[in-house]
């Protein structure tokens, strides 16, 4: 379940003109009709100090491959519960294909949003998103600390996006508890892991500090090219 936090509109020119866009879509990897665990464009390492190369490593070679796994072997099992017309079997799997899909998608647009310095990791967004992140939240600061409150806000584990409305272009910010994805309603624009294998190796019970040391290398250019 996800729960959206709408942001106060500034102004009516920001809220009436439209972003000029184009449709983009998440990459994929597959093999033979099976998902895979897609490259990282990155070293484990390069993320440091702001997430440590152990973190990355486990994350992605253990986390997501896990739900990458499971994904496969739930779909594979539901294709044979269909045809074998099993209803009861497609209804149990439909949660797991749920969670397990969530955890792939993500991920892989997590790791596609960071980035470290020496490629554009952190500071402040520039040009088109620069301009739709103030027409809905103010200023940056307005909105990064928005994010960081949602993010605080999250009992569990769970996920903190920056999403925009595919009707209306507008920006705002959402959280969705375990692997839940974003509502189709709207484009996952910049996602924040909140679960704890993203953060406590490094950062123990202090998630406060992990949330605010990610800033540092988020890749602000693929979040504005994932702009309509």
């Amino acid at each position: 379940m996800c729960s959206l936090f709408r942001s106060s509109t500034i102004s009516f020119a920001c809220r009436t003109s439209s972003l000029v866009c184009t449709s983009r879509t998440v990459s994929r990897s597959f093999a033979r009709g099976k998902v895979t665990l897609p490259d990282l464009p990155y070293d484990y390492n390069a993320l440091e100090p702001s997430i440590s190369g152990k973190i990355m490593e486990i994350h992605h070679k253990n986390h997501h491959q896990t739900y990458v796994n499971n994904l496969n072997l739930f779909t594979e099992q539901l294709q044979n519960a269909i045809s074998k017309q099993d209803i009861a079997t497609q209804v149990s799997l439909q949660s797991l294909i749920k969670f397990n899909g969530g955890g792939h998608l993500n991920h892989t647009l997590f790791w596609e949003n960071l980035a470290p310095s020496k490629n554009g990791g952190g500071g402040e967004p520039t040009g088109k998103l620069k301009t739709a992140i103030e027409c809905s939240f103010s200023t940056f600061a307005d909105f990064k600390k928005s994010l960081n409150t949602a993010l605080a806000g999250i009992q569990g584990s769970g996920w903190a996006w920056l999403v925009q409305h595919r009707q209306s272009s507008q920006l705002s910010i959402s959280t969705c508890a375990n692997q839940d994805p974003v509502g189709t309603a709207y484009i996952p624009l910049l996602g924040i892991d909140a679960w704890e294998h993203a953060y406590y190796l490094q950062y123990q019970n202090r998630k406060a500090e992990y949330f605010d040391r990610i800033w540092d290398v988020i890749n602000w250019k693929t979040v504005e090219n994932r702009l309509m």
